[in-house]
């Protein structure tokens, strides 16, 4: 069976949101691109997501990714800092979901683990790595885009239909019943 897909990695955040693409063709990986969408200098949380979905659309609409992976929130200390990222994730999965697109998410810690072999490597070392892998010549000023790459890049080393760490969505309902603890009624 062939397998030829282009896989989109978000990093989301509220301040810089990163973002990579990578086209597999069986167990030839490609980089498409990768770089960051600034939002520090928007007004407001509102101004800010919407700017991310249009973003995200603009970014599907010129790729046509297949499957987007994206970071799950990790559990920190600052409730606010945590809400604000959980807005940006549920904005940028809205917008693959618009698309039709299916979502996988990982934690951080997969994710490291599966590009260095460690689940608590650096962004530095995450970025050498896939410098190495996907023969980046020079790393970007903000390695949000490399954490993004990264993220795509845990989706393409996992394999989805048996791993229990990989959820993917495909629509609303779909999300909703696999996640039944995050809805509000």
């Amino acid at each position: 069976m062939t397998t030829d897909r282009i896989i989109l990695g978000i990093d989301p955040g509220t301040t810089i949101m990163g973002y990579g693409l990578i086209h597999q063709k069986d167990k030839d990986i490609k980089l498409i691109t990768f770089d960051i969408i600034k939002l520090g200098s928007l007004a407001n949380q509102p101004v800010k997501l919407k700017k991310i979905f249009e973003s995200v659309s603009i970014i599907i609409n010129n790729y046509h990714p297949d499957e987007m992976a994206i970071e799950a929130p990790f559990y920190g200390k600052n409730i606010q800092s945590m809400l604000k990222l959980g807005r940006a994730q549920g904005v940028a999965m809205a917008a693959a979901l618009n698309n039709n697109i299916p979502i996988f998410e990982y934690s951080p810690r997969k994710i490291k683990q599966s590009v260095t072999g460690k689940g608590n490597s650096s962004k530095l070392q995450v970025a050498a790595m896939l410098a190495s892998l996907l023969s980046i010549k020079e790393l970007p000023k903000y390695l949000d885009a490399t954490d993004a790459l990264a993220v795509a890049m845990c989706h393409y080393f996992q394999k989805t239909d048996n791993n229990n760490d990989a959820k993917g969505y495909s629509t609303w309902n779909s999300f909703v019943l696999q996640n039944p603890d995050r809805v509000k009624k």
